[in-house]
């Protein structure tokens, strides 16, 4: 009798220990944010639930010349990598912010996210193996936080790392990106394939389901760091060299002749701005394109506080 009630107060206790180690732990729309890197009362829900914007997994493509459902000055995501040429339409992504996709034999997230105007491409895999992303619902820093369907880890866009999760603290390797308008896009690459309007979703991608936010400066939720000095949504192309960081507003390159040289983080880069697109792309001194960040104002400083800025005397 003592022993099975001894085995009956610690099988109590131990449910009892269990269960205030679950209510200590904390969770934002069903995702564990326990320990995360960041604070976590700055992770917020932005509106839909988790998979409520939903990400895009069979990609279907047509060919260039066969589009009819882009202007001209509609802005677009371009990546030429392993061999294939592909563009997705701002128009699309800010109805599903992420595309996992594959060129070649790589998978390859593509993400946009509307509330901080920033597109990122990634490798999407992890220690080799692949990774496939969902729209988590929530963000940081007005920025969108995907999630991986393997461990439901929560990665920041615009950090590139793992807040929270079996991931957490690790990193996703971007992949050069072009932000830039079809015109100028298709001009570069005319056998490009585009991302089909045929998503499987019924979505009116005609319209934007953010209307004037480009162009207002409210922002719809807080961030940690507030710019000045520029409209907060201005955009800048954003580097990180070294631990070194550096934004360089589109206001202040259309007052150059469009190259600028320059030395980040030790390492001598060229800023290419193209004034008819309102594009700009970064390479390294062998004339290689590297990964930059066009984004708002707000968003690239709010991520780094400490940024160097380019300004044109």
């Amino acid at each position: 009798m003592f022993i099975r009630n001894l085995i009956f107060a610690l099988i109590i206790a131990t449910t009892s220990l269990w269960t205030v180690a679950a209510e200590a732990r904390s969770y934002k729309s069903g995702f564990d944010v326990t320990d995360a890197l960041v604070p976590v009362e700055q992770i917020l829900p932005g509106g839909p639930p988790k998979d409520g914007i939903p990400a895009i997994d069979r990609p279907k493509f047509i060919s260039a010349h066969k589009v009819d459902y882009l202007a001209p000055d509609d802005r677009v995501l371009g990546l030429s990598y392993n061999g294939q040429v592909k563009a997705y339409p701002i128009a699309i992504m800010n109805w599903h912010e992420i595309v996992n996709d594959r060129f070649g034999s790589e998978p390859v997230a593509i993400t946009f996210c509307p509330l901080c105007g920033s597109g990122i491409a990634f490798k999407s895999e992890q220690n080799n193996r692949p990774l496939s992303f969902g729209v988590s619902g929530l963000l940081y820093n007005s920025d969108m936080l995907l999630y991986d369907r393997d461990t439901e880890s929560l990665w920041s866009q615009i950090k590139m790392q793992a807040i929270s999760g079996k991931h957490k603290g690790e990193r996703l390797q971007p992949i050069a990106l072009h932000h830039t308008t079809w015109s100028d896009w298709v001009a570069r690459y005319p056998r490009s394939q585009v991302l089909s309007e045929d998503t499987g979703f019924s979505r009116n991608y005609r319209r934007s389901p953010y209307g004037d936010y480009e162009t207002s400066r409210a922002l719809y939720f807080p961030v940690e760091f507030a710019a000045k000095g520029y409209h907060p949504k201005e955009r800048v192309v954003g580097v990180s060299i070294g631990g070194i960081t550096k934004a360089y507003p589109f206001v202040e390159l259309a007052k150059t002749g469009g190259g600028i040289n320059d030395s980040v983080g030790g390492e001598a880069i060229e800023i290419r701005y193209d004034v008819d697109s309102q594009s700009a792309t970064v390479f390294n001194a062998g004339g290689e394109m590297i990964h930059s960040i066009v984004a708002f104002w707000f968003a690239w400083y709010t991520f780094h506080p400490d940024t160097l800025l380019f300004q044109v005397e």
